[in-house]
C-alpha cells in the first residue's frame, strides 16, 4: 500500500494501516483458506468497518485483537463480510448441458448424489436441481447438498425467494414449472416451488476444515469460482478432500478461470472446465 493510499485511508472513519491489512490477511487465511491480495485494501476496509460499528470497536487493531481472543459468533460475521457472492441462474450454461447428459447416463445405477460446494444465494443449486428434474423427471432419484461458508447467503438460498429481475435468464417454461409468482405485497418476487427445495439440504461447510459431514460419496460436485481464492497449497488440499468424497468416474465442475492440470493424479479433464475423478 502506498503512503498516499494509507493517508487516504486514515482520513476515513477508522484508522487503517498496512499492519491491519496484514492481520486480516492472516486471520482469513487461517479461518477460510482465502488469500487476499494487496489490491483488496479498500474492499476489506469497507466491509469490515461495518463490523467495527456493529461490535462497538474504535479501531481495526482493537477489533482484530478482540476477535482473536474469542471463539464466538463474530468469527462467522468476519468470514461472511470477506467472502464474495457473485452468482446467477444457469451461469456457465454449458455445464448444465453436460450435467443433464451425465445424469441420464447414470440414472440406472441408482440414487444420484450431488454437492454444490459454494451455494451462495441459491441460484447455482437451484439451477442444478432444475437440470436434474428436466433430465430425470419429477420423480427422479437424486438429491443435492448445497453448502457455503457464509451463513447469511445460505439462509437466503434456503428461502428460495428472488426478485423477478434476477430471473431474467430463465425461459418462460422454467419460470412456470419451477417458480411461484408473488402477488399483492409480494409482487415483483418469485419463490422456488417445493418440488425443487425438497431435493436440497443446505449446510454450512468450510472447505479447508477436515470436518466435512458427508458419509456417502457423490456422483457430481460443483466447486466453481472457489479455488481462485486459495493459494496452490490450499487448492491441492481441498482437491484431495473433494476426490475422497467422490465416486470413481464422478464429475467435478469448476469455474472458467480455474485449471487443475497439476492434479492429473486426482482429476482428468473431461471437457471445458469439467473434470472426471480418477
Amino acid at each position: 500500500m502506498s503512503p498516499n493510499a494509507q493517508d487516504e485511508m486514515q482520513g476515513r472513519e477508522f484508522l487503517w494501516t498496512s499492519a491491519d491489512f496484514d492481520h486480516v490477511q492472516k486471520l482469513i487465511y487461517q479461518r477460510a483458506g482465502i488469500s487476499l491480495h494487496d489490491g483488496k485494501h479498500a474492499m476489506v476496509y469497507s466491509r469490515l468497518s461495518r463490523r467495527l460499528r456493529e461490535t462497538g470497536h474504535n479501531s481495526f487493531r482493537e477489533y482484530l485483537r478482540w476477535l482473536e481472543a474469542t471463539d464466538g459468533p463474530e468469527w462467522q460475521e468476519f468470514v461472511n463480510a470477506l467472502t464474495t457472492n457473485l452468482t446467477s441462474f444457469f451461469r456457465e450454461g454449458h455445464h448444465f448441458q453436460v450435467l443433464a447428459e451425465y445424469l441420464r447416463s447414470i440414472q440406472s445405477a441408482g440414487a444420484c448424489r450431488m454437492w454444490c460446494s459454494a451455494a451462495s444465494t441459491g441460484e447455482e443449486p437451484y439451477s442444478i436441481v432444475m437440470t436434474a428434474t428436466e433430465a430425470l423427471g419429477s420423480n427422479g432419484n437424486f438429491s443435492l447438498i448445497a453448502s457455503d461458508i457464509d451463513s447469511k447467503v445460505l439462509h437466503t438460498a434456503s428461502q428460495g425467494i428472488y426478485k423477478s429481475d434476477s430471473l431474467k435468464g430463465l425461459d418462460q417454461a422454467r419460470l412456470q414449472r419451477f417458480f411461484m409468482r408473488g402477488k399483492a405485497g409480494n409482487a415483483g418476487m418469485a419463490k422456488v416451488k417445493q418440488e425443487l427445495r425438497s431435493k436440497i439440504d443446505f449446510l454450512i461447510v468450510n472447505l479447508i476444515r477436515n470436518d466435512w459431514p458427508f458419509r456417502d460419496p457423490f456422483d457430481v460436485v460443483f466447486c466453481r469460482n472457489v479455488m481462485i481464492y486459495f493459494d496452490a497449497t490450499t487448492q491441492r488440499q481441498v482437491l484431495e478432500r473433494i476426490h475422497k468424497v467422490m465416486k470413481p468416474g464422478a464429475l467435478l465442475f469448476v469455474g472458467h478461470a480455474e485449471n487443475f492440470s497439476d492434479s492429473r493424479d486426482l482429476f482428468a479433464l473431461k471437457g471445458k472446465t469439467v473434470y472426471e475423478r480418477v
